[in-house]
């Protein structure tokens, strides 16, 4: 079957359940060059912040920053920033993905695990792949991928059928396909996985079906699985006594969000979500370890240097995957965090001794805090057969888009939402494969609609130095860059540039649908582009 899109394309079969749609492309002068593609070396993964027009992982560098050293784009001209492409999915539901570019190619993901490789600079395809998923996948939040690693020449890809795959990427050719567990039980990844030196690291989603949580590491050359955390310690193990009875069998602590990694100690930091079930915490007696934890481990070994527990036995879903942000000042070595219980962590890197934790939106699920100085839980802010008023509401003060850190005005940029919802909790017998909450939860009863906002928070205090309120809550993660900006989008379809110093919208662009994503840039022939996915088009805006 031929397409007419730009020169010859062939639609074939892959072998197996995947389909992949190679564009072959024939050279007629500049209209169809290819640009010139190294590979990525683990080396130039540590030295990201030295190829700024590039994005070379989901955060932008392994410290977590989703901070651009590009600076074309300023203040003075924001205003003129105009759509230089548009890359149609032709998917619906949510369309999450950060894109990667490495040497003016474009490598990003869409919904229902589709995998695709552009021309930067015009948004022309090179290469897609699309994978054939089984009828009864069981996703708990949209059939969603926010992302690739690269590394070598390769893409790696986790999959809504719990498969871990390797892509040629120069051809979208499969080179490894790899299951890591058995979907039907409720395992599969959303993530964007993180490439450090020869390994390949994916956290696995699905804490609302029961399933025993996990980090993975694969060699990237062969596919073979090198090893794996469980986040939730099986007997003999320390932690195990967090469980009550059988309970740590299905207990969830998914870790579905990207992680950093830290070269200096070699310490790679991922965060977990929720125990199961999510909002009923009878027969699960306990903190519940490692669930709603951020964890220091050996990217080598997969073994356990430290651990720190954001919220105990948690019974309001308050998943801790929030990108955990390497901050440095002076001699201070720290992880940031602003978690979706409502409040704002400060953690020695190091030691994972916890420096402060201050709120940064409503909350009444706590009033007090424990002789370490973590949030405890106040009697009345559990849920309850009868229904309990809770802040913050079911979708948390934050939630798994992307914060971003500027070194430049040493600020904290996060989207956060203003919301209480009402609890309930009832028994649920546990069946595999099936959502497992033992919970409902209603909307807020106030007069005042919830909304949402962009805030910019000191990451050595928590105050709170600024604030841009949205007309509802909104998905988008955020981005700044060197050229004193912020961007981020909302609910209503606005994608958005702020001066990172104060607050003030310069520029705002209707993309026609919700932003979902966390925008990135590039550049390619020294040209600054900005590009953030909504609906089912990943857009790119430039200069004019």
């Amino acid at each position: 079957m031929r397409l007419g899109v730009w020169g010859a394309a062939v639609l074939r079969p892959y072998k197996g359940f995947a389909m992949r749609l190679r564009l072959a492309l024939v050279g007629l002068g500049f209209f169809l060059a290819v640009p010139v593609r190294g590979q990525v070396t683990p080396q130039r993964l540590l030295d990201s912040a030295k190829e700024p027009q590039n994005w070379l992982m989901y955060s932008g560098d392994f410290a977590g920053h989703r901070y651009s050293n590009l600076e074309q784009v300023s203040p003075t001209n924001a205003a003129g920033l105009v759509p230089k492409w548009a890359y149609q999915t032709l998917a619906g539901g949510k369309f999450e993905t950060t894109p990667l570019v490495v040497d003016g190619v474009l490598y990003g993901t869409g919904q229902d695990d589709r995998a695709f490789a552009l021309d930067a600079r015009s948004g022309r395809p090179i290469w897609q792949y699309q994978r054939e998923l089984p009828a009864d996948i069981r996703p708990c939040c949209g059939r969603v991928n926010r992302g690739l690693a690269i590394l070598g020449d390769k893409v790696f890809l986790g999959t809504l059928d719990a498969h871990v795959i390797a892509l040629d990427a120069k051809t979208g050719n499969v080179v490894w396909d790899v299951t890591a567990a058995d979907y039907r039980g409720g395992y599969s990844f959303t993530l964007a996985p993180l490439a450090i030196k020869n390994l390949v690291i994916f956290g696995v989603s699905g804490g609302e079906y029961g399933i025993r949580g996990f980090i993975d590491a694969y060699d990237a050359a062969t596919g073979e699985r090198k090893w794996r955390f469980y986040t939730i310690p099986g007997p003999g193990e320390p932690g195990h006594d967090t469980w009550e009875g059988e309970s740590w069998k299905i207990g969830g602590a998914p870790a579905w969000i990207t992680g950093t990694f830290d070269p200096a100690t070699n310490t790679t930091f991922w965060t977990t979500g929720n125990p199961s079930p999510s909002n009923r915490g009878e027969g699960r007696a306990g903190d519940n370890l490692y669930s709603n934890t951020l964890l220091a481990l050996d990217p080598d070994t997969g073994k356990l240097k430290w651990h720190f527990q954001f919220t105990k036995h948690d019974d309001h879903d308050y998943d801790a995957t929030q990108v955990p942000v390497m901050i440095d000042q002076g001699e201070k070595h720290l992880i940031v965090q602003a978690n979706r219980n409502g409040f704002f962590y400060i953690i020695d890197r190091g030691t994972g001794r916890l420096i402060s934790s201050n709120t940064y939106a409503k909350v009444t699920w706590s009033t007090s805090k424990d002789a370490e100085g973590r949030p405890a839980v106040d009697k009345n802010g559990a849920p309850s057969p009868e229904g309990n008023r809770v802040c913050p509401g079911a979708a948390g003060a934050t939630n798994w888009m992307s914060p971003t850190y500027d070194p430049q005005t040493k600020l904290f940029y996060v989207t956060a939402r203003e919301q209480c919802d009402i609890f309930s909790t009832a028994p649920q017998e546990f069946e595999k494969g099936h959502a497992y909450y033992g919970s409902a939860y209603f909307p807020n009863d106030d007069t005042a609609p919830f909304w949402g906002t962009l805030r910019a928070i000191d990451p050595l205090t928590g105050a709170l130095k600024w604030e841009w309120k949205h007309p509802s809550p909104t998905w988008s993660g955020v981005l700044s860059t060197a050229g004193g900006l912020v961007f981020t989008g909302d609910a209503e379809g606005n994608f958005m540039a702020l001066e990172a110093a104060s607050g003030r919208v310069l520029w705002h662009f209707q993309c026609g649908a919700s932003v979902y994503a966390s925008p990135m840039s590039f550049a390619v022939e020294g040209k600054q582009y900005i590009a953030v996915a909504a609906g089912s088009t990943l857009f790119t805006f430039g200069l004019p």
